[in-house]
């Protein structure tokens, strides 16, 4: 009697395992692939323009004719066997000590900024599928702030207030 209550449990414990392998299955052999993006508002309105060609991601950014001057910056990511190099030609992007790269001047209403050079380094001579490749482009901007003097400054820790809601049923 032992002996089949052993039996029993066990085949119980397979069948469980069985039914559950699909899900751990799937979990190490899935492979997904994304693409496009989400632009998230939070006040001033801009919008980015990247091109790709020659292992370079050409990056500019445009401020809407109706937002307020804002100032610019960039980051980039990619795959971690590869480096990533920047550039632009007339040194008005600079790099930050937190990975960004900063757009010196203000960015009126309906300018763009100069072109930011994300270049791949490290590519192999014998690349099948070029298309594999992805350079991830982040860009936030803010609103140009002013000090008693006049002298426009950027303040990249402000946070967004979402407020509160007070009353209720």
């Amino acid at each position: 009697m032992k002996r089949k209550t052993i039996f029993l449990t066990a085949i119980a414990v397979l069948l469980v395992m069985v039914t559950a392998i699909d899900g751990a299955w799937a979990y190490f052999t899935t492979y997904a692939s994304a693409s496009g993006g989400y632009t998230l508002s939070l006040g001033d309105k801009t919008t980015v323009t990247e091109e790709f060609s020659a292992w370079t991601k050409h990056v500019a950014i445009t401020s809407a004719e109706d937002s307020e001057p804002v100032y610019i910056r960039v980051k980039a990511f990619c795959g971690s066997e590869y480096s990533l190099v920047f550039s632009d030609a007339n040194g008005k992007w600079t790099p930050g000590e937190d990975g960004y790269y900063y757009y010196s001047d203000i960015v009126n209403a309906g300018g763009t900024t100069e072109e930011l050079l994300v270049k791949i380094e490290n590519v192999p001579e014998d690349v099948k599928d070029a298309d594999s490749f992805n350079v991830v482009v982040v860009y936030e901007s803010t609103p140009v702030l002013y000090r008693e003097d006049g002298t426009p400054y950027a303040d990249w820790n402000g946070k967004v207030d979402t407020g509160t809601v007070k009353g209720g049923a």
